[in-house]
């Protein structure tokens, strides 16, 4: 079981890198970056020039208990909310490597119903 987790683990990382060769974020248009681990969601507005976190929001600082799928579109809401409030409307989407479904879809969804804009 622990060799099958490895090779997911090499395998996502691998996806990873051929993704953040394409995506780079700036000040003016940041790289919103998600990580899942089983129990929560993390997301992050990233100006990769400088290299510093903009605005971040996870279910593990927002009292949401859980990485389900709603908690995951508040995350993206809380995330979208923080990043208007510093000016920023538009964002590069950085899926970290992880598959454009279930949690990670639903943090898009609740960042672009919240108003940001990639």
């Amino acid at each position: 079981m622990a060799i099958q987790t490895q090779i997911k683990h090499s395998a996502r990382v691998r996806r990873k890198k051929h993704i953040r060769k394409v995506v780079h974020g700036t000040a003016d248009r940041p790289r919103l970056t998600v990580f899942r681990s089983s129990k929560h969601i993390y997301a992050q507005l990233i100006d990769d020039e400088s290299g510093r976190t903009l605005a971040s929001a996870s279910s593990l600082k927002s009292g949401e208990f859980g990485g389900n799928k709603d908690a995951a579109k508040k995350v993206g809401a809380e995330l979208a909310k923080r990043a208007l409030a510093a000016s920023i409307e538009t964002v590069v989407f950085d899926r970290n490597g992880y598959l454009y479904h279930g949690r990670v879809a639903a943090l898009a969804d609740g960042a672009r119903e919240a108003g940001l804009k990639f």
